[in-house]
């Protein structure tokens, strides 16, 4: 029983320690811990002040085909500027942001020993996004795995074929939970709301208080259930006792 109570106490005092509002996550491009990046290059521009990425990484993600992941966006055809401009973006969120903490995950992968999972995004982003790309073509949903990487970049894999972005993503909510294997969560908050991450801003870093609010609210879930837990154990203790 003791030994029951010594791992909860552990387990709640490991996840104060933690500072989730300021880290970086364990992949591939990450540096140990964020800081100013004075010269972070064009769209990633925003997280200059405080960022988990290096200039090289930025420049490198203005690039398609970049050395970075190898990742080609124009696999079936090129890819028009409007829609590349969301996915430069979506790589300097995911690059840089140091306010991920509340969505980060442990994974076993290659290239990586964390991951965003469920990131509640901005209707306004998820909306401008999908209108942007609507008229593009791909032949993959989720865009996270299954691909031919044969020739050491990504290609359509064999029996796929290449159809209307419309036809793959029927919704904005479809694309942006689906394409990179539910690291976004749609949602219908509006970025006035504080209740949504932005995939872009000028000015001030806005997704820290967004982070702050799920933050806490989880902490408050884990404190309830951990306040349970110890009230079931001494209960379980005392009658054992008796």
């Amino acid at each position: 029983m003791w030994v029951v109570l010594a791992l909860l106490l552990a387990v709640s005092s490991g996840a104060l320690s933690l500072d989730p509002l300021n880290m970086c996550m364990d992949a591939k491009h990450h540096k140990v811990e964020p800081g100013p990046e004075g010269q972070l290059y064009s769209q990633c521009a925003p997280w200059r002040d405080n960022a988990c990425c290096t200039a090289n990484t930025t420049e490198e993600a203005h690039t398609n085909n970049s050395t970075l992941y190898n990742f080609n966006l124009n696999h079936c055809g090129a890819m028009s500027k409007k829609c590349e401009k969301h996915f430069i973006q979506d790589t300097c969120f995911y690059e840089c942001s140091p306010h991920l903490g509340p969505w980060i995950k442990e994974v076993n992968q290659s290239w990586r020993k964390e991951r965003i999972v469920d990131v509640p995004l901005c209707q306004e982003d998820c909306h401008d996004w999908w209108e942007d790309c609507k008229d593009e073509i791909t032949c993959k949903s989720d865009w996270h795995f299954g691909w031919d990487w044969d020739s050491g970049i990504n290609k359509c894999p064999a029996g796929s074929k290449c159809r209307p972005w419309t036809e793959v993503y029927p919704t904005p909510k479809s694309m942006c939970e689906e394409i990179w294997s539910n690291s976004y969560i749609y949602t219908t908050y509006t970025k006035s709301s504080g209740r949504c991450m932005q995939l872009w801003f000028n000015g001030s870093n806005p997704n820290k208080k967004v982070a702050e609010y799920y933050y806490n609210n989880a902490q408050q879930h884990q404190s309830f259930a951990l306040t349970m837990l110890l009230s079931l154990a001494f209960t379980s203790f005392s009658v054992m006792k008796h």
